[in-house]
């Protein structure tokens, strides 16, 4: 029967080759049970040294322990090169190919709505006039009264209305914005002339949707209030402007038109992004764009009422301004050649991603 000096050698030897075989953690574990655990080999022998002679169970003691350190230590070592292989591997896996070109990205954009809206308020901005915002929700005060439209008033049909569920001395009397122009009111309580503003945002109406018309749009309005304001100011603006915008080679048209707040008030035409303002498309077909008319209305403008004037606080006699207001879907549909303002709004990349 070999004596436990020699069934330690026997141990080491053992213990070694398989270690040096083991290839990931659950191998290492098996291993350090079955040599160095509660019930492992070399246990077995530490538990056997009491039944020993004094001097044989030191001997055997100090071979034991060395040879615990020893493989405790290999173990350690082993572990140390398998998790150095393991992370080699990874960085094998991802390694880069500098020689190789990069993947290209898809890169984003701004939506045709929101470019045009930039170049528009940058257009006025160039010119001396400032961006201002305004409430969505706005009250019947602002949005009607102190435009010049009271409730019993038939130019409250040219907005279709949508009013919030909210009454006040027993009437509606808040609602979603149906333009901006509130924001200009509430501007002009607040400051003194001279006063140059744009006004952005969306602007919502009670309607159906068909090619140019939506439920919800985006706006620009313009105000500019001093002495000595003229509709020959206000047309210099919106002829800049059609330049900026639609290019130097555009034809204008200006036309006598209505709106509450402005008097006098005219509408402002461009010739005909499509049929170059002859009515007729290349192939002899009438163009639909302008219905053969040969010109596209842009925007409403005119001299702001000196009533309006007045509501606020302003002398009316010596203060004299202009406004106008125009859509920006309107705007972007004939830069870009867009026959249906719905299509902005139905996520199609094929389109978008065109802009």
């Amino acid at each position: 029967m070999p004596s436990l000096l020699e069934e330690l050698k026997e141990i080491e030897v053992a213990a070694r080759s398989q270690l040096a075989e083991a290839r990931d953690d659950a191998a290492l574990e098996e291993w350090r049970i079955a040599y160095l655990g509660r019930r492992g080999r070399l246990t077995l022998v530490l538990r056997a040294l009491a039944s020993l002679p004094l001097e044989e169970r030191r001997k055997v003691g100090a071979e034991a322990n060395r040879l615990k350190e020893a493989l405790g230590a290999a173990l350690a070592q082993r572990q140390a090169q398998l998790e150095e292989a393991r992370l080699t591997a990874v960085m094998e896996r991802g390694r880069l190919d500098v020689t190789l070109p990069g993947r290209p990205r898809a890169q984003g954009r701004l939506h045709p709505v929101t470019q045009t809206l930039r170049d528009v308020l940058h257009c006025f901005e160039s010119m001396g006039f400032q961006v201002v915002e305004g409430p969505e929700v706005e009250w019947d005060r602002y949005n009607f009264e102190a435009l010049r439209i009271p409730r019993d008033h038939p130019a409250r049909d040219m907005w279709a209305t949508l009013w919030v569920d909210y009454e006040k001395d027993g009437e509606r009397s808040m609602l979603l914005r149906t333009h901006t122009s509130p924001n200009q009111v509430r501007y002009m309580e607040g400051h003194q002339p001279p006063i140059r503003i744009v006004v952005p945002g969306r602007v919502y109406r009670f309607e159906a949707t068909d090619p140019i018309h939506d439920w919800m749009h985006t706006q620009v309005e313009g105000l500019a209030v001093d002495e000595g304001i003229s509709m020959a100011d206000l047309k210099g603006t919106l002829a800049e402007f059609v330049r900026r915008i639609f290019g130097a080679d555009r034809k204008m048209f200006f036309h006598c038109d209505y709106f509450p707040f402005t008097e006098p008030s005219m509408g402002l035409l461009i010739d005909c992004v499509v049929c170059n303002g002859e009515g007729r498309l290349r192939d002899g077909q009438g163009c639909s764009t302008c219905k053969e008319t040969g010109w596209i209305e842009v925007l409403g403008s005119g001299m702001v009422h000196p009533e309006i004037l007045a509501n606020v606080g302003y002398d009316a006699e010596r203060y004299t301004g202009f406004a106008w207001g125009m859509g920006i879907e309107r705007i972007a549909m004939l830069r870009y050649g867009v026959e249906d303002v719905r299509l902005f709004y139905q996520n199609d990349l094929r389109l978008l991603e065109q802009f």
